[in-house]
């Protein structure tokens, strides 16, 4: 951001309901606040797809929508940044990070409004802070990490308590996949008429969610180096090839086969 900031309030998994009946919500990865009021989200993002540049948009208004209150003007807006830490080099320019500001055509004049989006280039690795910091973000082993915070957050999610944590964390969000799941299964059941013996909606996405928690659970574990591509794959009853292309296309990283 260029700037020294003073985080005053931030929210891991901050949920913003889109008031418009059936409009799409969002979640923030990293929602902050700093002392003079700017609100940040920080996405980190492994696929082209969760970085496109119209998510950066529709998650910049999503912010704005909620800076103001009734009979506010709108000049008390405060500023949003809207961040992506990219697993690749997004604008393939070889550059730690790309600033993005709206900008008048005809006179290359900024525009001023307070909207910022920065894409960071997560295969950067300069000899400066943000090189140093994409560096820790690859490592697998905390030991091996410069930044004593990360590093310190990496081993608790190692050892058995931590495991805890991050299991229950996978728990939730299998859960959450099941009822929305369940919800549009339920409902297209219900309008085709369900017959008797037949599993109804909610017992079909609660399976399917406690499913995609487990693979999502060893997909985690295969990227941090704690199982094997071998194991991994035995535990989900695939092949190694069909495991690797799952993982693959699920947006994790597949370690190279030793």
């Amino acid at each position: 951001m260029e700037r020294d900031i003073k985080v005053i309030d931030v929210r891991g998994q901050d949920e913003l309901k889109n008031p418009v009946i059936g409009g799409r919500c969002i979640t923030l990865d990293v929602h902050a606040i700093d002392v003079d009021g700017r609100h940040i989200d920080i996405e980190v993002q492994i696929n082209a797809e969760g970085s496109h540049v119209k998510r950066a948009r529709y998650h910049s208004s999503m912010m704005d929508a909620r800076m103001l209150e009734e009979g506010q003007e709108f000049k008390e807006i405060k500023d949003s940044y809207v961040i992506f830490i990219y697993d690749h080099d997004k604008f393939r320019k070889g550059l730690p990070f790309y600033h993005i500001q709206r900008r008048v055509d005809e006179t290359g004049e900024a525009f001023g409004d307070g909207s910022h989006i920065i894409y960071v280039n997560g295969r950067y690795e300069g000899n400066d802070d943000i090189g140093r910091m994409m560096r820790d973000f690859h490592q697998c082993r905390p030991e091996l990490i410069k930044s004593e915070t990360l590093s310190k957050a990496v081993a608790y999610y190692k050892e058995k308590e931590g495991r805890g944590a991050m299991s229950e964390a996978v728990r939730q969000y299998a859960m959450e996949y099941a009822k929305e799941y369940a919800k549009e299964y339920g409902e297209e059941q219900r309008r085709e008429g369900m017959k008797a013996g037949i599993k109804t909606g909610i017992e079909t996405g609660i399976e399917t969610g406690i499913q995609t928690g487990r693979r999502t659970e060893i997909f985690l574990s295969v990227q941090d180096g704690d199982y094997s591509v071998n194991r991994g794959a035995e535990k989900l009853g695939m092949s190694v090839d069909e495991f690797e292309k799952s993982m693959s296309e699920a947006g994790y990283r597949v370690p190279e086969l030793v």
